[in-house]
């Protein structure tokens, strides 16, 4: 009986334009090919083996079952090049699987080394284009392997034999020490010419100064450096080259919940995810992909506000019909198989906040000014204020009725703070009374319907008696100081409402069975994010030995690889949601950075940090220095 792999034992490779999941047992079983939101070429990830899968194992272990996994995996350095080690009777083989950046054809490319005595191997391929439905035409072309479908080639190429059987293409080969054997699948189009037959070693050589290349430039260098620096590359990796969007994680519909139907398309970019992980690459010196996605940002909104969705393809696409995939039985059964998400047409004002946010911290960071970023912003800020008052989907993305979340009217109030602070650097041209006025307005509101002060905190709406984990930002964006009572109430409220036993935080309350406030039945794990928001919130407050314990349980919940999914269930120890996930990286970034920039002001007085509080002028408060509270500062 074939082994269920849990989300954690997968490793990731990529080119920057799609991704490949690599199971410890040799297997890839999760690639869209030529993008990242192209149909899967092996979907077994979400189904079974029939639904497409390419492993390279020792022969002893060929039929996935028991224990044959790897002895030991790692990243080589600071790169995506992943490195699988198996030990046998016979000897140790050790196998390099790396996509090379791209300059033509997608490649994934898997090289077996012998390191000791001889081993027999397997390569079997089973391509299964469509997401799993399509059963290829697989021939030989001049010495060549190709499996066609509709538009796709998929071309093969090895210096050991290969056969078709049964729809598999299988070569049976051994290395002894020294000796590589080296497998390349390229993509190109069915109708287009085949493409050429790389050199493996040369790729390999390019991939690995192309990453380290790229790691240089991190100028973080502070406690952490480690897990900092792999969520950095684990973030690139998730960045579309050619656009410069960014998907919030290379996989579909992986389950919050073992069993359940919460399973969402995650291969899109979210306005909200690619700011925040912008401005976490930003934090680590990381410029460049800033203004990427600055461009990216003008041609997907196309300077219009009133039209703007919460999320778009990764160049810019509108169009992102959410349907189900019934042929697909779902990663451990979790059903439906989601592609395209439904929530590219819903109302998230706090999109606003963390676009412009992302905009002031480009600013904040050096990158240069552009006129027409400014004159969209100014679209943006002026179509805000027409639209605050509404209610909205939230940062969520909840299936039921609109309700005013208190966190998109706080992230309302940080897309006015920093648009007068621009403007108070001369970096945008506005009129400041009316914004001050409004930024005043907003925060009175929120302080006065969204705050119950019989539990002295804030709620996850208004009037409602519901938490919310994104409360815990109020004092990282500046909302209130730190050592505000009602911020220190609204973190002792979420966490002892919303936390665990050992300090994992959910979103919000889930009822099970029950359709609850997200219009959802089922529950679902804790939140990696919002774990590291806690931290962060513990530190604000001054409880810095607590957050630094929290930060340390949340670095030990990532895999062999450094990787964290979307959520994390502390009952089966295993990782839940799409995998990598941007938020998880990007949180465990910005928590780093703010432990250290609090250890350098280590003389400052317990929890009298340097907090942008709301301002009522203009340059006569002008605050000087980078503020630490600050969402993604």
């Amino acid at each position: 009986m074939k082994r269920l792999p849990r989300i954690e034992q997968y490793g990731l490779i990529g080119d920057m334009q799609t991704s490949a999941h690599v199971c410890d047992d040799g297997s890839i079983d999760w690639l869209c090919l030529p993008r990242f939101d192209s149909p899967a070429v092996f979907a077994s990830l979400l189904g079974t083996q029939k639904h497409g899968t390419w492993r390279i194992a020792p022969a002893t272990h060929a039929d996935r079952s028991g224990s044959g996994v790897v002895a030991e995996r790692r990243y080589c350095g600071d790169s995506l090049v992943l490195e699988s080690v198996w030990r046998t009777p016979a000897g140790s083989v050790r196998v390099l699987d790396f996509m090379p950046p791209r300059d033509g054809a997608p490649q994934v490319i898997r090289i077996v080394e012998g390191l000791a005595g001889e081993v027999p191997m397997v390569s079997a391929m089973r391509p299964r284009p469509g997401y799993g439905s399509v059963s290829p035409w697989i021939h030989e072309v001049g010495g060549r392997m190709v499996a066609e479908a509709g538009a796709d080639a998929l071309w093969l190429d090895t210096c050991v034999p290969q056969v078709e059987k049964d729809g598999v293409v299988v070569s049976a080969f051994a290395v002894v020490a020294g000796q590589s054997v080296a497998f390349v699948l390229s993509w190109c189009a069915s109708h287009a010419a085949a493409p050429d037959v790389p050199d493996p070693e040369a790729a390999l050589a390019e991939t690995l100064t192309f990453w380290q290349d790229w790691t240089r430039e991190c100028t973080y260098d502070g406690p952490y450096r480690e897990p900092v620096v792999r969520s950095s590359i684990a973030l690139k990796a998730m960045t579309y080259g050619p656009s410069g969007g960014i998907v919030a994680a290379p996989t579909t519909s992986l389950p919050e919940e073992i069993g359940g139907n919460r399973n969402w398309d995650y291969r899109f970019t979210w306005l909200r995810d690619a700011s925040t992980t912008l401005a976490a690459l930003l934090g680590t010196g990381y410029r460049e992909e800033a203004q990427a996605w600055r461009r990216w940002l003008l041609r997907a909104v196309a300077g219009d506000p009133e039209k703007l969705q919460i999320m778009y393809g990764i160049t810019g696409e509108r169009d992102l019909r959410e349907r189900a995939l019934p042929w697909l039985p779902g990663f451990a059964g979790s059903t439906p198989v989601r592609v395209g998400n439904g929530a590219a047409d819903q109302l998230q004002l706090d999109v606003y906040g963390e676009v412009i946010e992302t905009l002031y911290l480009a600013h904040e960071h050096g990158v240069a000014r552009c006129a027409d970023t400014a004159a969209l912003h100014q679209r943006l800020i002026e179509h805000l204020a027409q639209r605050w008052q509404q209610p909205d989907e939230g940062i969520w993305e909840i299936r039921g009725a609109r309700r005013h979340f208190v966190h998109s009217k706080v992230m309302a109030w940080v897309a006015v703070d920093r648009t007068i602070r621009l403007t108070d650097d001369g970096a945008l041209d506005m009129d400041l009374a009316p914004l001050v006025e409004l930024r005043e307005t907003i925060h009175h509101e929120v302080c006065t319907k969204g705050f119950d002060p019989a539990r002295n905190t804030f709620t996850q709406s208004y009037g409602s008696q519901e938490l919310d984990a994104a409360a815990l930002l109020i004092p990282r964006v500046g909302f209130l100081p730190p050592d505000d009572p009602r911020v220190i109430g609204t973190v002792d409220a979420v966490r002892r409402e919303l936390s665990t036993a050992d300090g994992l935080v959910r979103r919000y309350p889930t009822i099970g069975e029950g359709t609850g406030v997200d219009g959802l039945k089922g529950d679902e794990g804790t939140f990696v994010l919002c774990s590291f928001w806690l931290v962060d919130a513990l530190a604000l407050t001054g409880r810095l030995e607590e957050a630094h314990a929290l930060f340390e349980r949340l670095i030990a919940l990532r895999n062999d690889l450094g990787l964290l999914a979307e959520e994390y269930d502390p009952v089966q120890q295993r990782q839940l949601g799409n995998f990598p996930q941007a938020f998880s990286h990007m949180g465990l970034i910005q928590s780093a950075r703010l432990l250290n920039q609090l250890a350098a002001q280590s003389s400052l007085r317990r929890g009298a940090v340097a907090v942008p509080a709301p301002r009522s002028t203009s340059r006569s408060t002008r605050q000087t220095g980078k503020d630490l509270t600050s969402q993604h500062a």
